[in-house]
């Protein structure tokens, strides 16, 4: 298979469609988290699901710039 033939292995997968994104967040998605809401002045709402932390991660990092 060629460069320009390799296949995705790890696809991203909306949070929403998830197994099991109405579990609670995990631990380093909490802590990851608190960072980045800190760097944005943001507060984290409590009791997020693994789904709804993804979302707020990848929003966040886009307001920061990491990621």
């Amino acid at each position: 298979m060629s460069e320009n033939e390799q296949v995705n292995q790890n696809p991203e997968k909306d949070p929403d469609q998830w197994v099991t994104g109405d579990e609670p967040i995990t631990g380093p998605q909490e802590s990851y988290l608190n960072t980045l809401a800190q760097e944005a002045g943001e507060e984290v709402p409590a009791d997020l699901t693994k789904a709804q932390a993804s979302e707020m991660i990848d929003k966040l990092q886009g307001e920061t710039g990491r990621g």
